[in-house]
């Protein structure tokens, strides 16, 4: 019993496969590119849509923090810090185009290594940094929480509009 499909069978289904595999790309990119034609130019990063308020568990979440950092200083784009923002999260204070939301809330401490708490001690500007060493803040892993409008009136940071 021979079942192979007959040729003109056969054809037909792979004339229908690879017309719908065009067309699903098609559709693909279609879709791909419309993504970039409705958004807008720059679009805010924030604290909030990444969900990185709460600091880095370990090393590699700590990276992780880093690498936002270089992605939004590369490219401009502005980030708020608009939301509560703990440990590792206060380092985002380093990306050129920040501000912080007069309502957010950023807690600092001191890193898991005198290596992170330097990573973070560097990412502020220098009032901040005075500050915060002259009050032994970044000494102990206790958290000590400054609001977004003493960041913005005490420290210089911009506020976001």
């Amino acid at each position: 019993m021979d079942l192979r499909i007959p040729i003109r069978t056969r054809s037909f289904f792979r004339g229908s496969v690879l017309k719908r595999w065009r067309v699903v790309h098609v559709l693909g990119a279609l879709a791909f590119l419309g993504g970039f034609v409705l958004q807008p130019a720059h679009a805010e990063g924030s604290v909030s849509a990444l969900g990185m308020g709460t600091g880095a568990r370990n090393a590699a979440e700590f990276g992780r923090y880093w690498a936002v950092i270089k992605q939004y200083n590369a490219s401009g784009e502005r980030f708020r810090i608009d939301t509560m923002c703990r440990s590792a999260c206060t380092m985002f204070l380093k990306i050129r185009n920040v501000c912080v939301a007069p309502g957010a809330t950023l807690a600092f401490h001191a890193g898991h290594t005198p290596s992170s708490t330097q990573s973070m001690l560097s990412a502020y500007n220098a009032a901040l940094r005075q500050y915060l060493t002259a009050n032994r803040f970044m000494n102990t892993s206790e958290f000590h929480t400054m609001s977004g409008s003493d960041m913005i009136k005490r420290f210089g940071y911009p506020a976001c509009r």
